[in-house]
Order: C-alpha cells, then sequence, then structure tokens
C-alpha cells in the first residue's frame, strides 16, 4: 500500500483535447462530497434504506436484495472493512431524491440539465478522495473486495455497478458507460463488450493495431453519475456527467495510466482490455431482460491499480430476476431511455406532455406517450418517431393528456376504452432488433407495435359528448339564485348547477321540488340530461 503523494509509472499519453482547468493552476476546488456515495447513502431515510448492521456472508447478498425495494448498505459483507451498498438506483423515488425533485419531475430536471455544458475541474492527486489510499502491482487484488455471485447460473462473482472511463483517440472525448466485470481472478476480470457501443467500437480498433486499451472503472457512484453513464448522446461523456450533477466536477489523473476520472468515487479500478480483443470466454449472467444471457467472446481486463477512500463503500447492482422494475439496470434504463424518445419526438410532434419507459420490461421494450394532438394522424407520427428512436423499444402506447402515464390502472382503463385493434394498431416488421430479447427466437430483425390510445380529435371550440367524458365528484361551481324557479328560467340546468343554485348541501329537496313543481308546469330534459322549463 503507498499513498497518493507517491507517483506511479503512466503507461500511456491520452488526454482529451480539450484543456480542463485545474487546481494545480489555480482553479477552484470543487465540492468533492457533495456527489459521494456515502453522502447519498446517508440521506436516505427508512422507506428507502435497509441498514444491515450485522455480518452478511456474500452468498446472502443477492437474495436479500431480490425484489426489495429498498436499497441496502452492509456495514459488514463477510466480515470485511469495506461496507457494501446495492440496489442504490433501483427504484424512480430515489433518483428522482438524487436531483432534488420528484418521480413525476425527474425526466424534465433531467433534460434541461442536459442543455448545459458540464464543468470539469482537475484537481491534484493530493487533493482526490479516491486516491487517499493506492494499490498497484501485487497489493491490488479483485478478490479483497466484497464481490458476490449474484444469480444461480452465474459464471462466477460479478462486478456490477462499474461505470467505465476510455478515451476515443479520433475525438478526445473520454466515453463513459456501464460494463460489468467477472472476476476471472486476482487482476483478471472478463468485459462485455458483445452489444454494439462507443466502447466495442475503441476496443476493436485498438485490437486491430495489437494495441492496449487503457481502462478505469469507477465503482461506488452517486445515482447521477449512473444516469449519466447511460445516456446516448454525442459528446465528451465527462462533460455530460458534470452537466447532469449541475455542479463543477472534480476529476483526478489515473495513478497507472492518464486516464481522467471522477476525483469523489469510492473506488477507481485501473487497467487496460489487453490487445487480443474479444478472446476469452464470459458468462452466463442474468441479464437485464430477466433472463440469463450465455457464454460469449469477450475481451479481458488487467488491473493494474486499486484507488480508493479511507472509509470507502462497494457498490453493486441488482439486474436480472422476476422483479425487474426493483433493479438498478431497469431503473437507469428507463430514464435514459424517455431523453432518447423526447429527443426524437420533439422533431415529430407539437405537444409532448410526458413519456415513461415501464421499468418491469428492462426500461426500454414498452414506452407510453402522454401528447396533446393537433391535428388528425400526430399520434401515429409519434409511434413512428419512438420506433426509429431506439432498436430496443417495441411497444409504443400513445394516450391523451388526461391519461396518468405512471398509472397501469389509467393505462389499462384507456388501452380497453379508447382502442380498436383493426383501426388503431399501428404494427412495422423487419426493424433493428436488440439482440438479447429473447422473443426473437433467432431472428435478425425484429417487429414493432404502436397502439393509438388516443380519442378523436375535436374541432376547435367542440366538446366532447357525454359518453367519452370522464365522471368525476360533483363541483358544485354554477352561479346562485334566489329560487330554483329563477335558476330554470336562467335557462338548462344540470342537478350540480339546481343544487349551486340555492347552496344546498343535500340535494334531496331539490328532487322533491322538481317532483312537486312538476305536477303543475312542465319540466323537461335535455340530452346532457340538463332540467328545463318547457
Amino acid at each position: 500500500m503507498r499513498t497518493a503523494s507517491h507517483s506511479a509509472h503512466q503507461d500511456t499519453t491520452l488526454r482529451p483535447k480539450t484543456a480542463i482547468p485545474s487546481t494545480a493552476q489555480g482553479a477552484e476546488l470543487p465540492d468533492l462530497e457533495r456527489f459521494r456515495l456515502r453522502r447519498f447513502l446517508a440521506s436516505l431515510d427508512d422507506t428507502e434504506l435497509e441498514r444491515r448492521d450485522e455480518p452478511v456472508d456474500l452468498a446472502d447478498i443477492a437474495r436479500i436484495m431480490e425484489g426489495n425495494p429498498r436499497a441496502v448498505w452492509f456495514q459488514q459483507p463477510a466480515g470485511g472493512t469495506v461496507s457494501l451498498a446495492g440496489s442504490v438506483a433501483a427504484s424512480r423515488t430515489r433518483l428522482a431524491k438524487a436531483f432534488d425533485t420528484t418521480p413525476a419531475h425527474l425526466l424534465e430536471v433531467v433534460r434541461d440539465r442536459l442543455r448545459s455544458k458540464g464543468k470539469l475541474v482537475e484537481v491534484r492527486r493530493e487533493e482526490a478522495p479516491v486516491q487517499q489510499v493506492v494499490l498497484t502491482g501485487d497489493e491490488c487484488d479483485f478478490t479483497v473486495l466484497p464481490v458476490h455471485l449474484q444469480h444461480d447460473l452465474d459464471g462466477a462473482p460479478y462486478i456490477s455497478a462499474s461505470i467505465d472511463f476510455a478515451v476515443d483517440p479520433d475525438t478526445g472525448w473520454t466515453n463513459v458507460g456501464i460494463r460489468r466485470l467477472m472476476l476471472r481472478g486476482r487482476r483478471t476480470a472478463g468485459v462485455d463488450l458483445v452489444a454494439p457501443s462507443d466502447l466495442r467500437a475503441i476496443a476493436i480498433a485498438h485490437a486491430k493495431r495489437g494495441e492496449r486499451l487503457p481502462i478505469a472503472f469507477a465503482v461506488g457512484t452517486h445515482p447521477i453519475d449512473h444516469i449519466g453513464a447511460t445516456m446516448r448522446i454525442p459528446a465528451d461523456e465527462l462533460e455530460l456527467v458534470a452537466a447532469l450533477r449541475g455542479a463543477p466536477m472534480g476529476v483526478v489523473k489515473c495513478v497507472t495510466n492518464d486516464l481522467l476520472v471522477p476525483a469523489d468515487a469510492e473506488f477507481i479500478l485501473e487497467g487496460y482490455l489487453d490487445e487480443r480483443g474479444h478472446a476469452e470466454p464470459e458468462g452466463p449472467y442474468g441479464e437485464f431482460l430477466g433472463y440469463y444471457g450465455g457464454i460469449k467472446t469477450n475481451p479481458v481486463f488487467h488491473l493494474t491499480a486499486i484507488t480508493h477512500r479511507k472509509d470507502a463503500v462497494f457498490q453493486t447492482c441488482t439486474i436480472g430476476g422476476r422483479t425487474m422494475a426493483r433493479t438498478d439496470t431497469a431503473q437507469l434504463a428507463a430514464l435514459r431511455t424517455e431523453v432518447t424518445v423526447w429527443r426524437a419526438l420533439e422533431t415529430a410532434v407539437r405537444e409532448i406532455r410526458s413519456v415513461y419507459a415501464s421499468p418491469a420490461t428492462g426500461g426500454m421494450f414498452n414506452v407510453r406517450v402522454a401528447m396533446q394532438q393537433r391535428v388528425p394522424g400526430e399520434a401515429r407520427n409519434a409511434i413512428a418517431a419512438v420506433f426509429a428512436s431506439l432498436a430496443n423499444v417495441k411497444h409504443v402506447f400513445v394516450v391523451d393528456p388526461d391519461i396518468d402515464i405512471f398509472s397501469d390502472e389509467q393505462m389499462d382503463w384507456a388501452l380497453a376504452t379508447r382502442f380498436q385493434a383493426d383501426r388503431d394498431l399501428v404494427m412495422h416488421s423487419g426493424m433493428r432488433a436488440m439482440p438479447l430479447d429473447p422473443s426473437l427466437d433467432g431472428a435478425a430483425v425484429t417487429a414493432k407495435v404502436g397502439f393509438d390510445l388516443t380519442l378523436p380529435l375535436l374541432r376547435p371550440g367542440e366538446e366532447r359528448d357525454l359518453e367519452h367524458r370522464v365522471p368525476t365528484p360533483p363541483a358544485f361551481t354554477g352561479a346562485r339564485f334566489d329560487s330554483l324557479e329563477a335558476a330554470l328560467a336562467h335557462g338548462p340546468k344540470r342537478f350540480t348547477e339546481l343544487m349551486s343554485a340555492t347552496g344546498t348541501r343535500d340535494g334531496r329537496e331539490i328532487v322533491r321540488w322538481l317532483e312537486d313543481t312538476g305536477a303543475t308546469r312542465t319540466i323537461v330534459r335535455d340530452d346532457e340530461g340538463r332540467y328545463a322549463f318547457a
């Protein structure tokens, strides 16, 4: 072990092309505690966090977290000195809390922050909490970390909350993502790089040149950083994470390569992907769609350093299983899907009200959109835009603004009462698929279905007929009159308006009045059910 004040040999020279202000040059030191994982955990109450103070075997970690609606903080996993937090991002409520907002306004806040450019500040190593402890060479060892077996058929214990950082040499931008690490030994791990991604392209290019790819993984990070790592927006993704934080983000250079990583993380795992590229079997693993992924040929990560805080918290994510909506990956994927879909809808339709990706489907397969149609066919335009925005989206439901898209009850009601399959179903086949979808059964393309659950579009000034209006409790907002006779003489009135006319809080006396008055004077009903003198 050695402290951060001791320098290590730099084996690469990759640096971002954009100049970053540094504290060594006089820049102000960012707050390196505000976005710390430990601080976020401490802010959660008992409804959002289960704290386990007793020793817990690593073999029991997955069982305790399975389906648990709360994050879990294990103070003594396997009797070690490093605590372990899991399912931190596995609820929309906790993600909203990370942004100091509510679940209903979460997407709005994320979209607003993404409009700004993030600010990075490079800090000196002695200022970086994540380098308070530095382990290199034989001192660094995956197997001293609380890494647990997550699913029954997994090929090995996995580090699942790891955010990766690598530089694209063509742009100088830092690419940020979330990749799992399958432990292969004390200093080697498999990395899943099968699905198309920027990191996959960068890694393949290095392997073709016979070069190692420097890479680092942060473990133990604020939920905002995990959200940033899922985004698919062309930019330097370190700056994107900073933009989502809404505050300057401190970064520090790794000790065994030149990558810049969050200075306030709990752990950083430094190393490289070897020059062989996709060379070794990785898996099986419980995937984010609730099924296992098989053994794949993937690159190998070689660990060259572990740096961490003195009181670091390790982190694990929930992924597969039968309770998809309560997993980190589904909640994170849902928010990313919503951001991507909204951006696509902005170019296709005019009045988007809300977007929601159901986490129970992995956060990407089923998407709900509430919108105000302005012209006929806009709902179908919205469906087509969502189809094209992401390969993963298979089913799109478009509703009017009166439907709460976060409510399964209201969505089921809209499907049951506003949809005719031969009129409102939009189906496209032969579209790009997400390869992990088990329903493909070997096919290379997928079918996508849209459900237009909107009511017929009204002409300006037109009101919906009675059979399309939604019942609500009486409001009693009608005008006051001296008598019921005066009220009906003024014009047709609904029963609530008759109650409002005299200010009654009962109404039965109006039934008696209607009966008594109707015996001597004709009272009629119109098509809306209003009472009127003939």
